[in-house]
């Protein structure tokens, strides 16, 4: 083809998109494609596309776009638009009278307000609630996007799940799993956070109404995130466009915007620039290596395996043994020790979301093994599963994940001072005095640097987690990626790739992160001294000799990192057993007639209509989670039936009465202090000759309709 013809190219954080059009405006060419970090080969694949439709000595105009598109742009001298307004531009051109637009893409969202003055909104501080984020649950579900999508409309109930965090909505899901909620319930919650953190994040005090226009490739292939969309901001088809286009927004409005630049291209001339555009990274932020040499690393690995528990055969062990189990939000352990605490069994594995048929078939191996020989004479369970698993199993003791720990921890180190424990969605931190737990640090704000942080990192690579962390022990210049959200650091770890950072760099770069992570933002220590000398580390992450390599680094001195570091809770719970004077956990032949059933309900017992899971078991016993009171627990109120002062209080505010008033109406949020207060101001106010107009009680439902209203996306009290 010859003539003139305008191309816009969106780099973006996951996907390449190429439009091309001619001189009518007509689309002639288009491509979707994910880069997997790839941006430089996956540009040069679809401008090889581009030359082959168009003749070498056609005129083109070009522009390029998007997170990624800036990097090229800069190496290639190529002209850049921002993505906001290729965005803009396209919807003008497109469907003029457009009020709104809401774009999501793979790590960015976007607001743009049309009509009634132009704002465009962008995500600065979280990647929650992107293609991203869905792509991370959708994992975590064990699914890809599409059957993510095609699970939301078999949904029956939605759940609150916290889209502030990529991990920390893990943290909401997890247990969801973990307790027999559905996977299509799940699905649906998850694509109601990301319209929540959508629109509470990015609308800051402005209404999304009108015509509204959804772009980007979530809402293009995600139909059932679409629907949550038009549902929740309640507009009708008329109001709610989701163009055919909608995954070419960027590339499209790139294009139109090629149309005003004056610099004409042949197709070799742009191949040429994309091609030569500078990859190598200057060797900026790079740290030193994490081992010298193998002598080192050898050296390091032996000082590590003195701290070592025995093991002992179960198939010739005759007696007693005392069980454990860390039913965690990700993995599931177990730990059989025999009267001398050496370990007869031992699991670690991931539950995937079903912690009872794990916990099952690993007691049915146990009896399977101990035969007539081995009696369990005691066993416990701690961690986010605790109560399903005793309920289930009829587990003798129940304990805290944190005495569970420390009753380990001290096992290998009697004055042990400081304990540090990474596991898959959390960090915990123990400050031990005169024998007790002192204090113990938790990751509040943000869980970037857990296991599963890093597991997120190695499957988006193509490695498992233990080859990722072994390649961790060859980077020779690591890179220095701080610590920061787990789905921004996406951005950070793809940029090191285009400057040609190798994998053993990247796998040991995110290792230092995650110590960065656990002394500067959750122990926010100030010194390594104030850590103390005697420290155990534990959790699956310490597994990694690159993270544990960091960390010792990072502190100036040794710890003592278990042989069984990740089953440190399983193993704190089996020598807390021993506590048992008799069992009474399920038996052989019980356990070969175990059922385990999970449906959903909602409770009737008052007002909060808490969403129940209904766990029922073959011999007729019941665990009901989700409940916020022992209502839900189907129980009755015993004695004396105390005053509800909180319910007298709410009767009270609701009395008072507005009086017409000859100075005008004031109107009274009936929330924080000014409903501490209302009495007061009311009673002012009235006296002053004023119609007070006091707002409703508060529900989900006030609470959604004011999402818009939300003035900042980093508003948090208390302030940090």
């Amino acid at each position: 083809m010859q003539g003139t013809y305008y191309i816009g190219m969106d780099c973006g954080s996951t996907t390449v998109k190429t439009v091309v059009i001619n001189k009518d405006m007509q689309i002639i060419y288009k491509k979707y494609e994910r880069h997997h970090s790839r941006v430089r080969e996956t540009a040069l694949s679809q401008m090889s596309d581009v030359k082959r439709i168009v003749l070498p000595n056609a005129r083109i105009h070009f522009a390029l776009s998007g997170s990624a598109g800036l990097g090229l742009s800069g190496s290639s001298g190529l002209p850049f638009v921002q993505e906001v307004f290729a965005t803009k531009k396209a919807c003008g051109v497109l469907i003029p009278g457009t009020d709104a637009v809401v774009e999501l893409g793979g790590e960015d969202a976007k607001i743009l307000f049309l009509s009634g003055g132009n704002e465009e909104r962008m995500n600065g501080t979280c990647a929650g609630g992107t293609g991203a984020f869905i792509d991370q649950m959708a994992a975590l579900l064990s699914v890809t996007a599409p059957e993510l999508d095609e699970l939301y409309f078999g949904h029956k109930q939605i759940y609150n799940i916290a889209s502030r965090c990529g991990v920390f909505a893990k943290t909401d899901i997890q247990p969801l799993l973990n307790q027999g909620a559905r996977k299509e319930d799940v699905a649906a919650s998850i694509y109601q956070a990301v319209v929540n953190q959508t629109i509470a994040g990015l609308a800051q005090g402005r209404k999304i109404d009108g015509k509204v226009l959804f772009l980007g490739g979530p809402l293009y292939y995600c139909k059932g995130l679409g629907q949550r969309f038009k549902e929740t901001l309640e507009l009708d088809d008329e109001h709610a466009v989701f163009p055919e286009y909608a995954r070419f927004a960027v590339a499209l409005g790139a294009s139109y915007y090629a149309e005003q630049q004056p610099e004409v291209f042949t197709a070799d001339k742009l191949l040429s620039l994309v091609e030569n555009a500078a990859s190598v990274s200057s060797g900026k932020g790079r740290l030193k290596p994490l081992f010298r040499n193998e002598e080192e690393y050898n050296e390091f690995k032996q000082r590590h395996a003195e701290s070592s528990v025995k093991n002992a055969d179960i198939e010739k062990y005759s007696g007693k043994a005392y069980l454990g189990i860390d039913c965690g939000s990700t993995t599931t352990k177990l730990c059989l020790l025999d009267e001398n605490d050496e370990i007869l069994y031992s699991y670690y594995a991931s539950n995937q979301g079903n912690p009872v048929e794990i916990v099952r078939e690993q007691l049915t191996e146990i009896y399977k093994k101990c035969g007539d020989r081995v009696t369990i004479a005691g066993s416990a369970v701690t961690g986010y599963g605790e109560e399903l698993i005793k309920h289930a199993f009829s587990v003798d003791l129940g304990l805290v994940e944190t005495i569970a720990h420390y009753t380990a921890a001290k096992y290998f180190e009697p004055d042990v001072g400081f304990i540090l424990d990474i596991g898959g969605q959390d960090i915990k931190c123990f400050k031990i005095r005169n024998g007790a737990i002192d204090s113990i640090m938790l990751n509040e704000a943000c869980s970037s640097g857990c296991g599963s942080f890093l597991e997120t990192f190695a499957k988006a690579m193509g490695y498992t987690i233990a080859d990722f962390a072994a390649k961790g022990l060859e980077g020779k210049a690591p890179v220095d990626l701080g610590s920061r959200c787990t789905v921004f650091m996406n951005s950070s770890v793809k940029q090191s790739q285009k400057d040609g950072a190798t994998v053993e760099d990247i796998s040991a770069g995110l290792s230092i992160s995650v110590v960065k992570n656990a002394l500067y933002k959750v122990i926010r220590a100030s010194s390594a001294s104030e850590l103390g000398e005697k420290i155990v580390v534990q959790g699956g992450t310490f597994y990694n000799d690159a993270v544990l390599r960091a960390f010792e680094r990072e502190i100036g001195h040794n710890v003592i990192r278990p042989s069984i570091a990740g089953l440190m809770g399983a193993y704190g719970a089996a020598l807390y057993s021993k506590k048992c004077e008799k069992s009474g956990i399920i038996s052989p032949e019980a356990l070969k007639s175990f059922t385990h059933t999970a449906k959903s309900a909602v409770c009737q017992g008052c007002t909060n209509h808490c969403r129940l899971t209904v766990n029922s078991f073959g011999d007729g016993k019941k665990f009901i989670s989700g409940n916020q009171c022992e209502k839900g627990l189907g129980k009755a109120t015993a004695g004396e039936q105390l005053p509800n002062l909180y319910e007298f209080k709410r009767n009270y505010l609701t009395r008072l009465k507005s009086e017409e008033g000859t100075r005008g109406t004031v109107g009274m949020p009936l929330a924080l202090g000014m409903y501490e207060l209302l009495p007061l101001w009311h009673a002012v106010f009235t006296k002053l000759g004023f119609n007070v107009k006091v707002s409703p009680m508060s529900t989900r439902r006030i609470y959604e309709k004011g999402q818009f209203s939300i003035p900042s996306d980093t508003l948090v009290t208390p302030r940090k």
